[in-house]
């Protein structure tokens, strides 16, 4: 119960949500009450709240059917947008739908291993994490020019770059890991031509 009260700290941004939903909820509680207790036959207590009631929000049934609808959209208006407050955090520039899809849906998809190298493996890994996120890639790595050719000469270590392209390829945000992994130094003389992301993997064989 005591992530329910963390809720409340301020600067969550989701107060706001949680009373809106509930004034949607007490507007669905409310009409569906109307609506009961305007029935023939029932107390003078009960005709007397359902009176007070259709005062409000209009004689009638269908006064009462239009609150209840307003009500449930209160509800899911402000559902969505609670959801959208907690995840944000966790899925930054992601709508709440598309966080859920990629936690939920794609840990439930098929199970893939992917062996290959070059351009093309990192291409079809780009495409299958679209429908999957359990997905395996085994790299044949070969290349012997460029940065991925420095490093393996001069640390023996096998060639990182179509390893780089695979991991920016599967990231969940891939814009900014690729703007980071592919950028190549143009200075220095031990570091011009190498790219970020080869020499984060080389730092990480060591």
């Amino acid at each position: 119960m005591r992530w329910l009260l963390k809720l409340l700290y301020p600067g969550l941004g989701v107060k706001r949500w949680l009373l809106l939903m509930g004034i949607g909820l007490f507007a669905v509680i409310a009409s569906v009450l109307a609506l009961i207790l305007g029935l023939p036959g029932l107390k003078e207590l009960e005709e007397a709240i359902y009176q007070k009631t259709v005062s409000i929000f209009g004689a009638g049934p269908w006064g009462l059917l239009l609150l209840l609808a307003a009500g449930l959209a209160i509800i899911l208006y402000s559902g969505y947008r609670f959801l959208h407050s907690l995840l944000r955090d966790f899925a930054p520039g992601e709508k709440a739908v598309d966080a859920l899809y990629q936690s939920r849906y794609l840990k439930r998809g098929p199970k893939v291993v992917v062996i290959g190298g070059g351009t093309g493996l990192s291409t079809l890994l780009r495409g299958l994490k679209e429908y999957t996120s359990n997905i395996t890639a085994v790299v044949t790595v070969a290349d012997d020019g460029g940065s991925s050719g420095k490093l393996r000469g001069e640390l023996g270590m096998p060639p990182p770059g179509d390893i780089r392209n695979c991991l920016v390829a599967l990231a969940d945000t891939e814009p900014l890991l690729e703007t980071l992994f592919q950028y190549r130094f143009k200075s220095g003389d031990s570091l011009s031509g190498h790219s970020f992301g080869n020499l984060f993997l080389a730092a990480m064989s060591q």
